[in-house]
């Protein structure tokens, strides 16, 4: 199994900004296509733990607008084979005038489907 291969690496360097762009809009219906629509995708945040596809798209659908824009200070791609992946990453965010930091990893596994985030957790540093 090849670690980081260079064509596997970029493909997630190249969905990984759609994401960002997605989360930033706030663009629900495209941060759930990107997860594996699936009863057993995970994704756990700063105040919330989802289990299964229909939780995380209700968290998306009822999620606030307010507050999403953040700096990413620091992000790392590992691939695993051509078919799994990590992606983690450090941010900030001003909130109330405060800088927030914070933590976000992903697992993506290539299904038939393609590239899906299976597993997520976002925490934030107090």
């Amino acid at each position: 199994m090849q670690i980081n291969d260079p064509e596997i690496v970029a493909e997630l360097q190249a969905l990984y900004p759609k994401y960002e762009a997605a989360l930033m809009a706030n663009d629900a219906e495209t941060l759930v296509q990107m997860f594996w629509a699936s009863p057993q995708a995970m994704r756990f945040g700063v105040t919330e733990n989802l289990y299964g596809i229909a939780e995380i798209d209700a968290f998306r659908k009822g999620r606030s607008p307010v507050n999403l824009a953040r700096t990413v200070k620091r992000l790392d791609i590992v691939t695993f084979g051509r078919d799994f992946g990590s992606v983690t990453l450090e941010f900030e965010r001003t909130v109330n005038g405060k800088i927030i930091s914070g933590r976000q990893s992903q697992v993506w596994v290539r299904l038939l489907e393609g590239w899906r985030i299976v597993s997520a957790h976002v925490s934030v540093l107090s």
